[in-house]
Parts: structure tokens; C-alpha cells; sequence
């Protein structure tokens, strides 16, 4: 089978399951594992290189507005790949290329590839992601093994702040303007031993405020803006600090947003388990 992979989460679902070696696209994002790297990279991004979050969020938005793509699919290299199964997804439009470009594009090429397409919103629907991607691949009890791994290592965590005090906790997926978060995240902080006092689980991610972030009143801010990996996440947590727009009294913890936050595959649990050490301890 030859697969081409339009997400870095489900590239790395596939190297996870033993599906690595029959993957033969990816987008530019998909970085993990490592081996990756080395596929032919068939889908880049149209925005400007450089901007900060304000420039990203202003650039994104009159995109949207103007009714253009933030991702750009090379049909010559999708064409040359003569792949069997291309995975995609239906979930953000500003996460990855939309499904019904693939669609477009793989009907413009004549070509047959089955579409896998990934729509996951809760912790839940990320583990049958993985259980689909077993099934379509021939991977199965890969995929069963790795899925069960991933829920007896939550449940470790559940066990172990079970009883305990639940701090506050706000999430940032963005910085500037600042988002609340949805989708897994909620569920994240709830598992870690956290209430997460913005946002909503399955829900989309939405704009808030300053204010409202204030007014949620956190024992602890997780600084987690999608895209960005955990330098990236600190500087912007040292210019939250600076600017003095977070609440007073609040712990700040940057993450590596990229690797256990944003991107629904198996590293989400990595999150848990960092967040509850920083909640609880140990």
C-alpha cells in the first residue's frame, strides 16, 4: 500500500502502528516521527513565513474571509505518489488542506486512492482514529495494542489524582488575540487533575479576552498556541508575563503545543501526564 498523509497526527498514528514504511507523502508539518522528514512533502502553507500570533491570526482571518486556501496542494507530486489511500480531515480549515480539495484534486488526476478522511473532537474520537487507520492499513492489533497503552496510561493518571484538589486551569491554544480552548483540550486538563474554566470539550476553540481570563480566576494559565512547539510557546508566555495581561497570582506553564496538545494522536496523552505532574506533583 502506498499512503499519502495530509496530517502531521495521522502520520504519526501510521509510523506508530508499523504503517511507516508505506507511507509515501506528507505535508510540510509532519516532523514526528523523524523518518518523516524524509517522504515527499505534498501540501504547504500560503501563509507569509515570520509573522507573530497577531500578524498569523490577521493574515488567517482575511483568508478566510476572501474565501482562500491557507494550504496548498501540489497535484504534480500527489500524481507522481500513485497512492492508494490518502488520509485528510474535515475538522479546521486552518489546521490542514480541507477534504473536499483532496477530493477535487485526486478526481482532476483520475486518480482512485481511497480517502481516509479524520474528524475527531474528543479524546474518545482521537483513540478510534487510531483504530480506523489499523483497519484501513491491515494494522489491527498494532492498532489495538497501541490504542489500549494509550487508555491504561490515562487511566494511571485518573487514579493517581483522584480525591485530589482541582486547581483551575485556563488554556491559551492562541495568544494574540487569546482562545479558549475546545475539541480534546478540556478533557487534557480533566484527566490531568484540572478544571478547565474556558472553553468547552467537543466544542471549537473561540475567541475570549483578557478580561474573561481574569474573571475565570486560574491557579495556573497552560500557554499551548497551536503550531508552536515548546520554545516557541515559552517566548510567548515570557511576553504574556511582561505585558502584564495575565492574572496576578497565576502560575504560567508553556508546552509543546505541536507535539502533546494540538494535534490529535497518541502524544496527547504525553500532555496529561505533564500537565498532572505540574498540578499535582510527581
Amino acid at each position: 500500500m502506498r499512503i499519502v498523509s495530509l496530517l502531521p497526527s495521522t502520520t504519526e498514528i501510521l509510523f506508530a502502528i508499523g504503517a511507516g514504511d508505506e507511507v509515501v507523502g506528507v505535508t510540510f508539518e509532519c516532523d514526528h516521527p523523524a523518518e518523516a522528514r524524509t517522504r515527499r512533502i505534498v501540501s504547504t502553507s500560503n501563509l507569509p513565513e515570520g509573522l507573530d500570533p497577531a500578524g498569523i491570526d490577521a493574515a488567517v482571518s482575511a483568508a478566510v474571509a476572501r474565501g482562500e486556501d491557507l494550504y496548498r496542494l501540489d497535484e504534480d507530486a500527489l500524481a507522481g505518489l500513485d497512492a492508494d489511500l490518502v488520509v485528510t480531515q474535515d475538522l479546521c480549515a486552518v489546521c490542514a488542506i480541507d477534504v473536499s480539495t483532496v477530493s477535487d484534486a485526486l478526481t482532476h488526476l483520475g486518480c482512485t486512492a481511497d480517502v481516509v478522511t479524520t474528524d475527531p473532537h474528543t479524546l474518545a474520537e482521537v483513540l478510534g482514529t487510531v483504530g480506523e487507520l489499523g483497519r484501513r492499513t491491515g494494522r489491527e492489533p498494532a492498532a489495538a495494542a497501541l490504542v489500549a497503552s494509550l487508555e491504561e496510561r490515562l487511566a494511571a493518571v485518573q487514579q493517581r489524582v483522584a480525591g485530589r484538589p482541582r486547581p483551575r486551569v485556563v488554556v491559551l491554544e492562541w495568544t494574540d488575540p487569546p482562545y479558549a480552548p475546545g475539541h480534546w483540550i478540556p478533557e487534557m486538563v480533566q484527566a490531568a487533575g484540572g478544571d478547565c474554566v474556558l472553553g468547552a470539550a467537543g466544542e471549537k476553540s473561540v475567541r475570549t479576552t483578557w478580561e474573561a481570563v481574569h474573571a475565570a480566576r486560574p491557579d495556573l494559565v497552560v500557554v499551548a498556541p497551536c503550531g508552536f512547539d515548546r520554545a516557541a510557546s515559552q517566548a510567548q508566555a515570557d511576553a504574556l508575563v511582561a505585558a502584564g495581561v495575565l492574572p496576578a497570582g497565576a502560575r504560567v506553564h508553556a508546552v509543546d503545543a505541536d507535539a502533546s496538545w494540538a494535534r490529535p494522536g497518541p502524544r496527547l496523552v504525553d500532555g496529561v501526564e505533564e500537565l498532572a505532574g505540574v498540578l499535582h506533583g510527581g
